[in-house]
């Protein structure tokens, strides 16, 4: 890649690499396989769903949503995902 195509964050990763100021990260395999499983998951199938839910909850997952800055349908995919997968706790 030619250095005038570069954007700066770029242009300062080649000379920290060029000046030897880069190390290898400690756990590479671990970023290996992170990254593989992130890949994967890019290209996953999802289904669509249409849910019937009370006009209380929609308000109260809606204002949750916007709190966590958040489409409320994937605050909404995450409480199935979590539940399902036994992660989903419950206050006491």
């Amino acid at each position: 890649m030619m250095s005038s195509k570069m954007s700066t964050e770029e242009r300062e990763i080649l000379e920290k690499f060029e000046r030897g100021a880069l190390r290898p990260a400690s756990n590479v395999e671990h970023e290996f396989v992170q990254a593989r499983q992130a890949a994967r998951n890019t290209f996953n199938k999802t289904r669509r769903v249409n849910l019937r839910v009370t006009e209380r909850d929609f308000s109260l997952a809606h204002a949750r949503a916007r709190e966590e800055g958040i489409p409320y349908q994937t605050l909404l995919s995450s409480v199935i995902h979590k539940y399902l997968s036994g992660r989903l706790v419950e206050k006491r």
